[in-house]
């Protein structure tokens, strides 16, 4: 990830410190004729803006932004790993990420099994197997999107970057998927190593011996919100102690301890009315096998925002941990500017709206401009009824 990104930039900087390398290519990049068909998997970051529209023209069919589906009628407890939707292992050639929910999600079918979705497809997967709230799953499948997916093919790969979401657009944006480090996916995962370490995405063994650890400590021998509380304070213990690079800051501050609460509300079969305790083996089977237990059952009930509340105050509580990030190992800084010390649940929108999308996008156009505003409106709608104020920050 880190070696295109480089790659982009190196090839964005030759753009302006060598014209004659340029003027070789105008032939073949005048906006009058045809682009060149490598372009089709290359960076765009030596095109002008009019080249860049030239390019989209050329491509023309591109769905672009498309609104999020409604909120499921039907919220009961049902079987879900049935017939039309058996467990099939990735092939090889199939993307699959750091997030054991949405593994399991393409691995039974719910979304298609390639891993290269639209967000409209998460948020359906998410509520028809796991019972996911309408807004809460907005906020999942949009606050990755729109950093980490194809505004113009509205495609995202739910693990690596992929050539299948379409052509890239100028840097900086990477359209990394899941697995790029900073954007969505975040420190300190709860059976994911941090990127620091070499691999973000998959099941670590001796993460998990600590989830199988705590739980037996705390929680009974069962996975449940005591034992999420303890795990969740261990694993930023460690990664503040160990990456000189660990950053704890909104939207990582509030998805750590939402990746915590998960598996006791989606992971636990609907039939034991919603207790909230995790059985282990049934733990390793979404975190390590992403796969639904046989006859599994999702919860009764949707759980979305309102729901959440309750639970990330617990876990937030239990050990109170302030947003930061280390200058080196083991030196964690409190950084009492990041939002979430006075916006709250809003800081997540408000951030990712007003600062990394921005960031990605700085100068966007065209159609790509028109897909990037609808796509953070409707990240937007996820907040709504919390109160969160919308935000405009390429104008309304």
């Amino acid at each position: 990830m880190r070696f295109t990104l480089s790659l982009t930039l190196a090839l964005a900087a030759s753009a302006s410190a060598f014209p004659t390398f340029l003027s070789g290519l105008a032939p073949r990049l005048d906006e009058r004729e045809p682009l060149p068909e490598s372009l089709q998997w290359s960076s765009l970051a030596h095109l002008s803006p009019r080249q860049l529209e030239h390019f989209i023209r050329q491509n023309a069919g591109y769905p672009g932004a498309s609104p999020a589906p409604a909120a499921q009628s039907d919220t009961s407890s049902k079987l879900v790993n049935d017939a039309s939707h058996p467990y099939q292992a990735p092939g090889a050639t199939d993307q699959r990420g750091p997030c054991p929910g949405l593994n399991t999600l393409a691995n039974h079918g719910y979304m298609n099994r390639t891993g290269v979705v639209t967000p409209q497809a998460i948020i359906n997967a998410v509520q028809n197997g796991f019972n996911m709230g309408n807004d809460l799953a907005i906020i999942v499948a949009f606050g990755a999107h729109v950093v980490d997916g194809n505004h113009l093919t509205n495609l995202m790969s739910i693990g690596a970057k992929s050539s299948s979401t379409g052509t890239d657009p100028p840097s900086p944006a990477s359209v990394g998927g899941l697995d790029q480090h900073g954007t969505f996916e975040g420190d300190a995962s709860t059976t994911r190593g941090d990127a620091q370490f070499g691999d973000n995405h998959s099941f670590n063994e001796t993460l998990f011996q600590v989830l199988v650890s705590k739980s037996k400590t705390y929680g009974g021998g069962q996975y449940n919100r005591s034992a999420a509380a303890e795990v969740r304070y261990s694993r930023l213990q460690d990664s503040m102690a160990r990456n000189p690079n660990f950053q704890f800051l909104t939207p990582r501050f509030y998805t750590a301890y939402a990746e915590s609460i998960f598996p006791y509300v989606f992971f636990v079969d609907g039939r034991s009315g919603n207790n909230g305790s995790l059985d282990l083996t049934v733990a390793r089977g979404f975190f390590q096998g992403a796969q639904f237990p046989s006859g599994f059952y999702r919860r009764g009930g949707s759980y979305g925002l309102q729901s959440i509340g309750g639970d990330l105050n617990a876990l937030m509580q239990a050990h109170p941990v302030k947003p930061g990030y280390n200058t080196a190992a083991g030196k964690y800084v409190v950084d009492n500017s990041d939002p979430s010390q006075t916006q709250g649940f809003c800081g997540i929108y408000t951030k990712h709206t007003n600062v990394t999308v921005p960031s990605l996008y700085p100068n966007p156009t065209g159609d790509l401009l028109t897909a990037i505003k609808a796509n953070l409106h409707t990240f937007w709608t996820g907040f709504q009824a919390s109160g969160c104020k919308e935000i405009f920050p390429y104008g309304q």
